[in-house]
């Protein structure tokens, strides 16, 4: 059997046009920079990034864009073999607006369906699911069929392979993972335009919470898939749900993690010139596979994964922005993400950081 996976991610992928003028209504912009896009395929090159061997289990369309998304996967080291092509529908895009600290409104183009939700269950690779040692979905692919049902499969597939493995055997490997993110995106979601997605959404995150072992999400999607808003609580809620790990990402407040095992780690925002703040949860959530993969103990992934997320808010954009090892520890040692930021990929030009004003971020921010 080939050698597994560090981490496969499942879900949305897309082109991100971002505008390269900050302060400026979309309505006035005149200049775009082209990205890859998608918040789990964002996860899978924050990891790549961290040195992990990675892939993405997406779909786009057959069209130029999508063309665009297998050459930047590649680019980015990123396994492309499971994004396929759907004929009727286009890639989707992406547009946002930048008002740093704290203001960077979204605009979708999915319609009329993105083809990341065409997903099925009988093209999974699950084998290769089994086998990797992280494996990160996300709420939104929850939202509409056939991506539901594969999501689940793939879900279902993980913990039958947990539960057939023996206890000592599973505690010599490299730790395994299968992460929850959280990830709520009303706007996708059937009837959000109505009260239906108040029960619909939480039975589907129960469903899928009892497969994981990791659940990561701020306090609108804890309150979503738990009912509980306080950090707290919340993590208590995720806990008797199924999880192991419970992480609440609480943007200024900072982040809370909390382990079965009784271990709670409270982690300080770090403090940051904000850029744009929508790819600084993808950050994190790459550092967060990198270290459970590593074995560390849960501050230390904690604080690894915030200082991640605080890097790529620095920067104006999200899948280039993803940051290297040594810009990490560079930014634990300061304590603050200090300098000029650069997107991150060669022969691009540097993003000032000094665009935002300086605010502290707990990295919970999440690219479209």
């Amino acid at each position: 059997m080939p050698e597994p996976y560090d981490v496969i991610t499942m879900g949305r992928i897309g082109v991100d046009i971002y505008p390269l003028q900050t302060g400026v209504p979309l309505s006035r912009v005149e200049t775009f920079g082209k990205f890859l896009g998608g918040s789990p395929t964002n996860v899978a090159v924050a990891a790549a990034r961290l040195g992990r061997r990675t892939a993405v289990v997406t779909r786009t369309g057959k069209d130029a864009f999508g063309d665009y998304l297998h050459h930047a996967l590649g680019e980015f080291g990123v396994d492309d073999r499971w994004v396929t092509p759907v004929a009727e529908y286009p890639t989707p895009v992406t547009f946002c607006e930048i008002f740093p600290p704290d203001d960077f409104p979204l605009y979708f183009y999915r319609q009329p369906k993105a083809p990341d939700l065409e997903i099925h269950a009988e093209e999974l690779d699950l084998d290769a699911v089994r086998a990797a040692r992280v494996f990160w979905m996300t709420g939104t692919g929850l939202c509409a069929e056939p991506s539901r049902s594969a999501t689940l499969t793939a879900l279902r597939a993980r913990s039958a392979a947990r539960a057939a493995e023996d206890g000592a055997a599973r505690a010599a490997e490299t730790p395994r993972a299968t992460v929850f993110d959280l990830d709520w995106r009303p706007m996708f979601w059937d009837g959000s335009r109505t009260a239906a997605h108040i029960s619909t959404a939480p039975a589907r995150y129960r469903e899928a919470l009892a497969h994981a072992t990791v659940a990561v999400g701020n306090l609108d999607e804890c309150e979503i898939a738990t009912g509980e808003r306080e950090p707290h609580a919340a993590a208590r809620a995720l806990l008797a749900a199924g999880v192991e790990l419970a992480v609440v990402k609480q943007g200024p407040a900072g982040v809370l993690a909390v382990h079965r095992d009784g271990t709670t780690a409270r982690i300080p925002p770090l403090p940051v010139d904000v850029v744009n703040g929508l790819g600084a949860g993808d950050a994190f959530g790459g550092a967060l596979c990198h270290g459970l993969l590593a074995g560390w103990e849960t501050e230390r992934i904690m604080r690894y994964a915030n200082a991640a997320g605080a890097i790529v808010a620095s920067r104006l954009a999200c899948s280039s922005a993803m940051p290297f090892p040594y810009e990490v520890e560079q930014a634990l040692a300061a304590g603050a993400v200090t300098g000029t930021g650069t997107t991150g990929t060669p022969g691009e030009p540097e993003t000032p950081g000094a665009l935002g004003a300086t605010t502290e971020t707990g990295a919970t921010g999440a690219a479209p």
